[in-house]
Formats: C-alpha cells, sequence, structure tokens
C-alpha cells in the first residue's frame, strides 16, 4: 500500500510500486510534466508550480516538511479516537473577478453554482454518487464535513486578456486584485485565459506551506467557474473542485499521493475512460480511480473523494492545521 512515514530528506520520485516508504518523498512531477508538455493540452498547474517554488525556496520546502508530519500525525490520532468523528468546518470563499470583457466577467449564477458544485463534491451528494463502482464505493469520503460559503464577489476590469499562471493576477500592483485575508478566506482569482509551454492552465491553486501568504488561494479561467460553461467536457465545476483539493493537500493521483485507498496507477487520464480500466503496477493487474476528482478525466466521470484523502483535507483545516484560520464552525 501507499504509505509515507515521515523523516527529515526529501527525494523525488514517481513509482508504480505501492512499497512503504522512510522518508517524505513528494511526487516527481517531471514524468507528468513531460506527458502534459507533449499533450499540447489544458492542465493543472499546481503540481509545476509548487515543484518550482519548493525548489526556489527552502523555507517553503520546510513548511511542507512540517505540514507532511502534522498530517501524519492527525491521521494517527485519528485512529486512536483522539479526533473528533464530526469535525465540521464551513470555509468562506471570495471570488476575484478580473475580466476583459462581457464574457469573461462570470455572473453571480455562475459563482453561485461554483459553491452548490464544491458543496454537493465534498458532501458527496450530488448526484453521480450512484456511478461510484461497486469496487471503490467502501472508500467513498461520503461526507467530508468540509463546507464553504459565499462571503463575496470583487470586480476589476481590465486590458489584460491573458494571463501567466506567475500570481500577477494576485497584486495591484502587477494589474491584479490584492487577497481578502487568505489566512480566513479562500480567495478564488478568475482571469480570461492562461497560456503556459504548449497548452494552457485551467486552473492552479497553492498549497498549504503557503497559507495565509499574499499569493494564497486558487485562480481559475473563467470558462471552467461553475455549472453550465462553454467547454463541454469541463462544464460542470469540478476542475475547481480539484484545484480546491490541491489547496487542501491533495496530490494528483498518479504516482505517491501519500493516500493508501486510491490505487496506485502510472499515468493521469484524459476523456472518458471506461471502468474497468486496468493498469499493472508492482505485478497487480487492477483499475484505476479515474472517477477520482485528482485524476485529469473529463468532468463527467469525477465524482469522488476517498476517505484517506479526507483525512489529509481534515489535518488540513484541523484546529493544529496549517489552514486553522479558516474554521468557522
Amino acid at each position: 500500500m501507499k504509505k509515507a512515514i515521515l523523516g527529515v530528506v526529501i527525494t523525488l520520485f514517481i513509482s508504480c510500486n505501492n512499497n512503504e516508504t522512510e522518508n517524505v518523498t513528494p511526487e516527481n512531477t517531471n514524468a507528468e510534466q513531460a506527458d502534459i508538455a507533449n499533450s499540447k493540452a489544458a492542465l493543472c498547474g499546481s503540481d509545476i508550480l509548487r515543484q518550482k517554488r519548493l525548489a526556489e525556496d527552502p523555507a517553503a520546502m520546510q513548511r511542507m516538511l512540517q505540514i507532511e508530519n502534522q498530517t501524519n500525525n492527525f491521521i494517527e490520532q485519528k485512529k486512536m479516537g483522539k479526533v473528533l468523528a464530526d469535525g465540521s468546518v464551513e470555509i468562506p470563499v471570495i471570488f476575484n473577478v478580473l475580466y476583459s470583457n462581457a464574457t469573461s466577467n462570470v455572473s453571480d449564477a455562475r459563482i453561485n453554482s461554483q459553491i452548490d458544485v464544491l458543496n454537493k463534491a465534498f458532501a458527496s451528494s450530488h448526484a453521480d454518487v450512484s456511478s461510484i463502482p461497486a469496487e471503490f464505493k467502501p472508500v467513498n469520503a461520503g461526507d467530508t464535513k468540509i463546507k464553504f460559503r459565499l462571503a463575496g464577489i470583487n470586480r476589476k476590469s481590465t486590458t489584460k486578456a491573458n494571463w501567466a499562471p506567475d500570481d500577477k493576477m494576485k497584486s495591484t500592483s502587477t494589474g491584479g486584485m490584492n487577497a481578502t485575508d487568505p489566512s480566513k478566506y479562500l480567495n478564488i482569482w478568475v482571469v480570461n485565459y492562461m497560456p503556459y509551454s504548449t497548452g494552457y492552465v485551467l486552473g492552479y491553486a497553492t498549497f498549504p506551506e503557503d497559507a495565509g501568504l499574499w499569493n494564497d488561494g486558487v485562480v481559475m479561467m473563467d470558462e471552467y467557474v461553475g455549472a453550465g460553461g462553454p467547454i463541454a467536457t469541463h462544464n460542470k465545476g469540478r476542475v475547481t473542485v480539484h484545484e480546491v483539493g490541491h489547496y487542501l493537500n491533495l496530490r494528483h493521483i498518479c504516482g505517491n499521493d501519500f493516500v493508501n485507498d486510491t490505487p496506485q496507477q502510472v499515468t493521469l487520464h484524459r476523456g472518458v475512460p471506461t471502468y474497468p480500466k486496468y493498469e499493472t503496477c508492482g505485478g497487480v493487474s487492477r483499475s484505476v480511480m479515474f472517477m477520482n476528482y485528482m485524476d485529469y478525466s473529463d468532468e463527467t466521470t469525477l465524482f469522488m473523494f476517498t476517505k484517506q484523502q479526507n483525512d489529509r483535507m481534515q489535518a488540513a483545516i484541523s484546529a493544529s492545521g496549517p489552514r486553522a484560520g479558516l474554521r468557522i464552525l
């Protein structure tokens, strides 16, 4: 099974072996980056930007290590019955919309629908729950006890249509908008377009080692916000669910995601895979969980978190976690 026993040394790797490791081992995104670079397609920018940040900022790397140790401790405490079973948290959300035309000025209705999508995804209360394969139903997270409340919408007209995924949209000094107290609010910036390398970035998020910093939050292209957007393959608001998963310390399920109940898989999936989709890891052939929110499949096939993914998210927002400031309930 996939398990990280936390230590001091970091190594970067990606493997399909389900072996236990003795050190903190963040995912090696090199193979993933090569895959998405070759695909010339839409991508999630969270891991790419995180790898760059951790390489450039030793303090951020140290915070990440501390968070992983805190996460592991939280999970162990939960196993021993020392964490309250409920742990409900309502996260206040601020949308910062930077629009260059009427189309990119995402409506209040779409933004409200995004809050609804987040709440249904994290409560596992949407209609697609019935589509979770029987094999994976026992590990479905169910109600994660994480809720979202729209706390405000800020809008700013701009002549800039293209934004690189470099955080400039997060500061008024570079033409964007400053965050609303990122230690207490989940800030989501909405921009028109984010070209990157040979494709474009649908969205990206900061991980908990950046909790409360000026740039902390999620960035989304306007087309992927809320339900009913113009992209048929991604118009259910679940790209934002994926990015909020990163914000709450979830990793892509390709490689080592530090979660034992997501089957190991060798690649991220696109399009609409058919279940069962078999991959062989460690000599064992089994179906992968391409319907997990932290994969890359089309939104029609994304509809579950696992119980141990929820453990990681609960650790991030626990009273001793890096995102404790988000706790309203």
